[in-house]
């Protein structure tokens, strides 16, 4: 189609291209989320419904987008993490954005009255979105034990602050006063010699957070998959085996078959969600595609 005199107007159109060869990982936040909360009396300190809808949203944007090998998610935000190695829309910053934002919120809107059934939504939810690169693995760890970190500092003080308005009787203003300046030692004493609450047994949702992460199905490339159909002479050799007969394993394709094979291997993930530690190395040493190429 031949082009318009109009159409000079696409050269103010800039490229933004996502650095090459880096990690990104983008985070969606949710916008005004404290009106959200108290429009719809989320429970306090935290209301799992409200956590287990945006691993829902989370999760469907892992499904939609396979380079997305990790996301944390907490409160009203969720991180993910692209494969080092990703070409999603050309490492179009804008188009990455705005797409997966724009993904995040409708899942959330749509799923809204799965979690909260009883609770109409009175104005659409908004979230916003950035992309941050990171040149190497320990960026990335430092990132997501950023994030971590900053769950359990935020959840032991809300924690503590509404057992003191809700049980103890204090105003939102006198808890802030109280809290101020203390360390996580002193609210920890508190939330147990007032409250009789021990932190470490409150769920490790509330603790550590959401972790979703693309697990391998097998450790090993499952050439199987790849072998042609059995051919009628080949059934006819198994007829007159004995049921239960442990069968010896042919030997594994090569060449261009084996490269097949490791590309269907490479497929077999499954997205799972964990509450659990991630600023150790434990987690890390058991997944070290994550950080991989």
């Amino acid at each position: 189609m031949a082009g318009s005199r109009y159409q000079y107007v696409k050269k103010f159109e800039l490229p933004d291209p996502i650095l090459p060869g880096t990690f990104m990982v983008l985070r969606i936040d949710g916008h005004a989320f404290h009106r959200l909360s108290e429009v719809h009396k989320f429970a306090k300190p935290n209301d799992e419904r409200a956590l287990q809808l945006m691993d829902h949203a989370a999760r469907d944007v892992m499904n939609e987008y396979k380079d997305i090998v990790l996301a944390f998610g907490e409160s009203d935000e969720y991180s993910f993490l692209f494969r080092k190695s990703t070409a999603l829309y050309n490492r179009r910053q804008a188009k990455i954005v705005t797409t997966l934002t724009s993904l995040f919120t409708s899942s959330y809107v749509f799923n809204w009255s799965r979690y909260l059934p009883d609770t109409p939504l009175e104005y659409p939810p908004s979230f916003d979105g950035r992309i941050v690169v990171y040149p190497s693995q320990k960026e990335i760890r430092d990132y997501f034990s950023w994030r971590q970190a900053d769950t359990h500092i935020n959840n032991l003080y809300n924690t503590i602050f509404w057992a003191l308005v809700q049980q103890g009787g204090e105003t939102t203003t006198q808890a802030h006063a109280i809290l101020r300046g203390t360390v996580s030692g002193t609210k920890n004493e508190m939330l147990h010699s007032r409250f009789g609450i021990n932190y470490n047994t409150i769920p490790a949702r509330y603790r550590k957070g959401s972790v979703l992460v693309q697990e391998r199905v097998c450790s090993l490339c499952s050439w199987i998959f790849e072998l042609p159909p059995a051919s009628s002479d080949d059934l006819a050799s198994t007829a007159g085996e004995t049921p239960g007969t442990p069968q010896q394993p042919e030997q594994a394709p090569s060449g261009s078959s084996k490269q097949k094979a490791s590309k269907k291997a490479h497929a077999l993930t499954r997205i799972e969600l964990h509450h659990c530690d991630i600023i150790g190395d434990e987690f890390w040493d058991q997944r070290p595609y994550l950080l991989a190429e």
